[in-house]
């Protein structure tokens, strides 16, 4: 970080964007506007995951595929993930969104039961697994209890791995809604067994080149040594909620000429 009245300006900097970003009113293009279309703890957890899974390429086809996962689900995710028969996950074949096809998501459905009857639920999983200072060791254990069922090898890369040196943006960026506590209703801030100050910056082409840019990232490749570099930083400028700065960085990159 650079002196200390350059990080005071650099602050108040990004403080004053995440005031601007940080905003209900630009969720409905974002991913997490699937969600939110949801009530029970248990149902925004699940299409929560869903939605951070699929959530690369076009916008438009995010939040289409995100409408086609609820009817999947029958608008029920928990009771779907529960109580599904093998003839309920025939709802599954033809879906695709990019590499992401009905052979994964099947694999998802099966596995998310595994999670929530063998487990105590995704919460319970990242609970158990968290360090004192991030979440990036329970992600590595999620991924190993998630793939614990039979299935089809390709069906591993949906779910990014930190200890292979991956960014993990997407995963990261669930964990940021799940457990971040929003005071503008953006994050839902249901899993209380977290704390946001443990969370990570996700990683993506945005938040990237503005934190180069601003001095808070020196590596150039967004993998896991970067988001590492990244969380040092971003919990120097807020060591309780880190992570308010994806607004500011995203919004930045994808929205303003900065």
């Amino acid at each position: 970080m650079a002196n200390l009245s350059k990080t005071i300006e650099l602050k108040s900097f990004l403080d004053e964007k995440v005031e601007l970003y940080n905003q209900f009113k630009f969720i409905a293009t974002d991913p997490i506007s699937i969600p939110h279309k949801f009530q029970k703890k248990e149902d925004i957890e699940i299409i929560g995951f869903l939605m951070a899974t699929i959530a690369w390429g076009n916008r438009k086809s995010i939040l289409n595929n995100g409408e086609k996962l609820c009817q999947i689900l029958q608008f029920e995710p928990f009771d779907f993930i529960l109580n599904h028969t093998e003839a309920d996950l025939e709802n599954c074949d033809g879906f695709v969104h990019r590499t992401f096809n009905s052979t994964d998501l099947k694999y998802f459905i099966k596995a998310l039961k595994f999670i929530y009857t063998e487990h105590g639920g995704l919460e319970t999983v990242f609970n158990t697994y968290k360090t004192d200072t991030s979440l990036q060791l329970a992600i590595h254990q999620f991924k190993s209890i998630f793939f614990q069922l039979d299935h089809e090898k390709r069906t591993e890369k949906h779910v990014s791995d930190p200890e292979r040196n991956s960014a993990a943006k997407r995963i990261n960026m669930f964990l940021r809604w799940m457990v971040r506590k929003d005071p503008n209703g953006v994050d839902f801030g249901i899993w209380k067994s977290l704390s946001p100050s443990l969370l990570s910056c996700p990683l993506d082409v945005h938040s990237g080149r503005i934190a180069r840019e601003l001095g808070l990232l020196k590596r150039t490749q967004n993998d896991a040594k970067a988001v590492k570099e990244l969380d040092t930083n971003l919990r120097f400028l807020d060591a309780e909620d880190p992570v308010k700065y994806d607004f500011a960085l995203f919004g930045l990159g994808a929205f303003e000429s900065f």
